[in-house]
């Protein structure tokens, strides 16, 4: 009986980085629109390049800078931001079957780096069929590859601060939309991943002026149940 060959770790790490070059490339510019914001809200690139170091929550660090400029306190922050972070707990619960064997000294950094674009891309390896006991590196690739990226560009926006006048408003987030949307379409493959896309989208639009960015757990929420029915509905007619 052979004994199945699997990628050793150094593999794994480089794969996980490689295949987050797509998100890469979109996150890079909402960084860079972020340390723009935080240069003109007043924070010094050092304390811009701070935040994204010690938090490493993209539309936190927005929310949080704007609340900031408009002289919010310090525990309206903390929980505004602890709600927008909330669908966190939904990747959380995603891939605790896969990583509740490591060990601490792996699970704390990886519950840390864990973002929007990591989860897309180690979510797929994670179900590939293959029982490598290395995925844990892939992910961790992806992760660091992100959070590299992610600071360049924080750095690069904070520097460039008032430099580029305008800089937030040229519409380059929406690098972030179309890359989420490549990598989604593709592995929407039967009719409840559909459905449970089509709600979330709905859902998303019709709250999207909820403050707090509440309109995105709703719509996870709606993506969520619509998902689960639907799946239970083709149980049962088998």
């Amino acid at each position: 009986m052979s004994i199945p060959s699997y990628p050793d770790y150094r593999t794994e790490l480089w794969h996980g980085a490689r295949d987050s070059l797509p998100m890469l490339v979109g996150s890079a510019p909402f960084a860079l629109i972020f340390g723009t914001l935080a240069a003109s809200s007043g924070l010094s690139a050092m304390a811009t390049l701070a935040m994204s170091l010690f938090v490493y929550a993209g539309s936190s660090q927005f929310i949080a800078i704007s609340l900031l400029a408009g002289g919010a306190g310090l525990a309206v922050i903390v929980v505004t931001t602890f709600v927008v972070n909330l669908r966190h707990a939904l990747y959380s619960a995603t891939f605790l079957p896969y990583v509740a064997g490591l060990a601490q000294r792996w699970r704390i950094p990886l519950a840390f780096w864990l973002t929007d674009e990591t989860f897309a891309v180690v979510q797929h390896r994670y179900g590939a069929a293959d029982a490598s006991p290395h995925k844990h590196w892939y992910y961790l690739g992806s992760c660091l590859a992100m959070y590299s990226n992610w600071l360049i560009w924080t750095l690069v926006g904070g520097l460039l601060g008032h430099a580029v006048p305008g800089l937030d408003q040229m519409g380059l987030e929406f690098a972030m939309a179309a890359t989420f949307t490549g990598i989604v379409v593709p592995v929407l493959k039967n009719r409840p991943m559909v459905a449970a896309a089509l709600a979330a989208a709905v859902v998303a639009l019709a709250a999207r002026e909820l403050p707090y960015k509440l309109g995105l757990m709703l719509a996870a929420l709606a993506g969520v149940l619509v998902g689960l029915w639907l799946e239970s509905r083709e149980e049962g007619a088998k």
